[in-house]
């Protein structure tokens, strides 16, 4: 059966590979998921960045504040 992380949790983690305080065996080890996973989900994070600055995400993020 396969482990199944939430997108929070997984953030958290690409977060913590981000900063660099850690390598990435030592957060592997920590947290018990497989390096390869975890370079995956840096990957992820990598390459829709640029997508989080554009300007429909931006437009939505703030429609979606004003409505809460």
């Amino acid at each position: 059966m396969r482990k199944q992380y939430s997108a929070t949790y997984k953030a958290e983690i690409v977060k913590e590979l981000l900063k660099e305080e850690k390598t990435l065996n030592q957060l592997a080890a920590e947290t018990g998921i497989h390096p390869s996973q975890l370079k995956e989900w840096r990957k992820i994070v990598e390459q829709d960045c640029p997508r989080l600055f554009s300007g429909g995400a931006m437009v939505r993020s703030q429609s979606e504040q004003r409505a809460s």
